[in-house]
């Protein structure tokens, strides 16, 4: 299964123009993980892939669509107001790649416009991996437009970097720790960099907010392992699985919650 998931990926990859391989192959072991959540899910509610639509929210020009795609999921729906400097510097031609996959591809500020209303409320799983945080609004009105989408069952998937990691608690003391850098900030018309960056204690507060039920909050560690710094890397590796036992020491965070069957749900 990982064998055939990991070549899934790399097949994947392929399809972007050579100079953004590079960043794409970094991603997979991320994007393999969250195709293990798409499949935790599926054998959870007894479905398969080709019946069931995904729709992620924030993806850009990443492979998390593409790979839906390449593992049979019936419908896959990708939003993005595609505002990003990758999409600035090569324009909309670089998501012919998804549209040519099938990925239904749709341009839209979500925090400005929501969610459109002609994608009805019969999603099975709804994503929006590392997102929210770069939102400068509050992010409660399309979390709730998502959740209303959701079928019955349905799973609705955040993740976000964690506020207070264990490297943060380590570095921030001797005054290291920005969450962006200054050029992103200063130089550049629109910043599009971290706003607010949640905690354990925030997500659980969305998941109440939501009415989710089946919550699972889970860490994982990919910032340590991409990190420029080798020591950074080198440690995240040693006590990777450790950190994930904490989740609030890690530093990536999931919200995991799967919607009410009936009533429960605001």
């Amino acid at each position: 299964m990982q064998k055939a998931l990991f070549k899934t990926l790399l097949e994947v990859v392929a399809q972007y123009p050579p100079h953004l391989r590079a960043a794409q192959e970094r991603d997979v072991p991320r994007q393999a993980y969250h195709a293990r959540l798409l499949f935790d899910y599926l054998e959870r509610v007894g479905k398969t892939p080709g019946n069931c639509t995904v729709m992620d929210i924030g993806g850009g020009v990443g492979m998390f669509t593409l790979l839906c795609r390449a593992l049979g999921w019936g419908r896959v729906v990708l939003i993005d107001d595609f505002r990003d400097p990758v999409n600035e510097e090569l324009g909309d031609g670089i998501l012919d790649i998804h549209r040519q996959a099938g990925v239904e591809v749709i341009t839209r500020d979500v925090i400005k416009d929501g969610l459109p209303s002609e994608l009805g409320s019969d999603v099975d799983v709804i994503t929006c991996f590392a997102t929210i945080e770069h939102w400068h609004h509050s992010p409660k009105r399309v979390l709730h437009q998502a959740w209303e989408k959701l079928k019955p069952r349905g799973v609705l998937i955040i993740s976000v970097p964690n506020c207070v990691n264990v490297r943060k608690r380590l570095t921030v003391p001797f005054g290291y720790g920005k969450w962006s850098q200054m050029k992103d900030w200063y130089e550049t018309e629109r910043f599009r960099g971290h706003v607010r960056e949640p905690d354990v204690e925030d997500l659980w507060y969305i998941a109440r907010d939501l009415g989710m039920k089946q919550v699972l909050v889970k860490g994982r560690n990919w910032a340590g392992y991409v990190s420029g710094s080798a020591l950074i890397r080198w440690c995240t590796g040693m006590a990777d699985a450790l950190l994930q036992l904490r989740p609030s020491l890690c530093s990536d965070l999931y919200l995991i919650g799967e919607k009410e069957v009936s009533g429960g749900n605001r």
